[in-house]
C-alpha cells in the first residue's frame, strides 16, 4: 500500500516536471518571436509611409487687358418695312393682268386694267357739258357788253346791266362746275388703272380676267416690300438703356444670321418700343438692313448679334478657367510652380472668354487640368497644341 502511494507521488512529480519544461519553452519561444517582430517594426513603418504626389500636367493661359465687345444674341424674324394688298376702288370687270405671281414691280407700274367704258362715258359727258356751259358763258359775256355800250347811250336803264352781269357770273360758276365734275370723272377713270404704290414683289394673284371684283372688297394681290428690310427681335430690360443710347448715335450696328450657314448682314437699330412687356421682361426692338441681293426674306428666322456695351481695359481670361463651388467662383493660379486658389468674380462673359477681377494683368490661370488640382499642388505645364490653320 505504501509501495503504491510512493509510485503514484512519483509520477505526479514527474508529470509536474515535464508541464513546467514545456511551459518555459513556449514562455522561450514567445520571448524569440516578440523580438523578431520588433526588429521588423521599423522596416514595416517605412514600407507604409505616403510616398510624395506627384505634379499635375496642365495648360494655362496669360491673364490679359483688353477692351471687351458685349454683345447680346436672341433669335429674331424678318419683317417686311411695308405690305400692302392691292384692292380696287370702284366695282368692275378685271379686263388685262399685266404681272404675274412673283414679279418684282416698282411704284407706278400699270398692274391691272380694269373695264373703264362706263367711265369713259361719264368723262365725255362731263366734256361735252363744260363745253355747253362754255358757249353759254361766250353768249352772256356778249349780252354784257351790248347792254353797257347801251348804257352809255342812255338807251337802257342801269338795271339791265346788272341783270347781264348776273347771267355772266353764273355761268362762270357753272364752268367752274363742270371742270369740277370732268375731275371727278377723270378719278373715277383712273380707278380702272391698278397701279403698285410701292417697290416691292408680288405674291400670288387672286384674280384672272373676267373676274368681277367688289370695290375695296377684292383683294387682287399683296406687294411686299424687300428692300430695305426689317428685323423684329426682343431685347432684355436690362439692356434696354444701351439701346436707347445707342439710338441717339444713329443706331448700333446689328448682325443677322440666316441658319444653315445662308449668310450673315449688316444692319442698324432703329426703333425700340416705348414698354416693356411684364410677362418676359422685354422690349421689341427692330433693326433695318439693305438687302440689295434679297437673301433676307420675310417671316424667315434670323439669329440676331449686337453689341450693346463695350468694356474698357478689362481682365480678360477663357471661360474654360472659371469654376463654379460652393464658395463661388474660383480659378487656379500658378506660382512658383504651385496652384494657388483664387476666388474671383465673373463681370461679363462672351464667345469663350469671361471678365474677371481679383486676378492680376499677366498672371497664368489653369485652363486644362484644373479638376486634379488642390491648393499648393505641384504643376507640370505641357506644351499648347498648334491651331489648325
Amino acid at each position: 500500500m505504501n509501495h503504491f502511494f510512493t509510485l503514484s507521488s512519483l509520477c505526479v512529480a514527474t508529470s509536474l516536471g515535464l508541464l513546467l519544461g514545456c511551459s518555459d519553452k513556449k514562455t522561450a519561444d514567445n520571448s524569440t518571436a516578440s523580438a523578431a517582430l520588433a526588429a521588423s517594426a521599423p522596416a514595416a513603418v517605412a514600407s507604409s509611409a505616403t510616398p510624395p504626389s506627384p505634379s499635375v500636367s496642365i495648360t494655362t493661359a496669360t491673364a490679359e487687358a483688353r477692351d471687351m465687345a458685349l454683345n447680346l444674341k436672341t433669335m429674331g424674324s424678318v419683317f417686311p418695312l411695308a405690305s400692302v394688298d392691292i384692292k380696287a376702288q370702284t366695282s368692275s370687270v378685271v379686263t388685262t393682268m399685266h404681272i404675274h405671281g412673283g414679279q418684282f414691280v416698282r411704284a407706278g407700274d400699270l398692274l391691272f386694267s380694269l373695264d373703264s367704258r362706263a367711265d369713259e362715258a361719264n368723262l365725255a359727258k362731263a366734256r361735252a357739258q363744260l363745253a355747253k356751259d362754255q358757249a353759254t358763258l361766250a353768249d352772256t359775256q356778249r349780252q354784257l357788253r351790248r347792254a353797257q355800250e347801251l348804257l352809255a347811250q342812255n338807251f337802257v336803264a342801269k338795271s339791265a346791266v346788272d341783270t347781264a352781269q348776273a347771267a355772266v357770273d353764273t355761268a362762270s360758276a357753272t364752268i367752274l362746275g363742270d371742270q369740277a365734275a370732268i375731275d371727278a370723272a377723270r378719278v373715277a377713270l383712273s380707278y380702272d388703272q391698278v397701279l403698285s404704290p410701292l417697290n416691292g414683289r408680288a405674291g400670288a394673284l387672286n384674280v384672272s380676267i373676267g373676274t368681277a371684283i367688289q370695290a375695296n372688297t377684292t383683294p387682287f394681290v399683296t406687294i411686299t416690300q424687300i428692300e430695305p428690310i426689317a428685323v423684329n427681335f426682343n431685347l432684355p430690360q436690362r439692356n434696354l438703356g444701351d439701346a436707347i443710347a445707342a439710338l441717339k448715335d444713329g443706331g448700333a450696328k446689328v448682325t443677322a444670321t440666316l441658319a444653315d450657314n445662308g449668310g450673315s448682314f449688316q444692319g442698324r437699330l432703329y426703333f425700340v418700343d416705348n414698354a416693356v412687356d411684364p410677362s418676359s421682361g422685354t422690349v421689341k426692338a427692330r433693326a433695318e438692313f439693305p438687302n440689295k441681293e434679297g437673301r433676307l426674306w420675310p417671316g424667315a428666322f434670323v439669329e440676331i448679334s449686337q453689341t450693346i456695351n463695350t468694356l474698357k481695359d478689362a481682365v480678360v481670361v477663357p471661360q474654360a478657367a472659371l469654376i463654379q463651388s460652393a464658395r463661388g467662383t474660383i480659378v487656379y493660379v500658378v506660382q512658383d510652380g504651385k496652384a494657388v486658389l483664387r476666388p474671383v468674380k465673373q463681370v461679363a462673359g462672351q464667345s469663350g472668354e469671361a471678365a474677371i477681377t481679383g486676378v492680376t494683368v499677366g498672371e497664368s490661370v489653369v485652363v486644362e487640368g484644373k479638376q486634379n488640382l488642390r491648393p499648393g499642388t505641384l504643376v507640370v505645364e505641357r506644351p499648347k497644341e498648334a491651331k489648325a490653320p
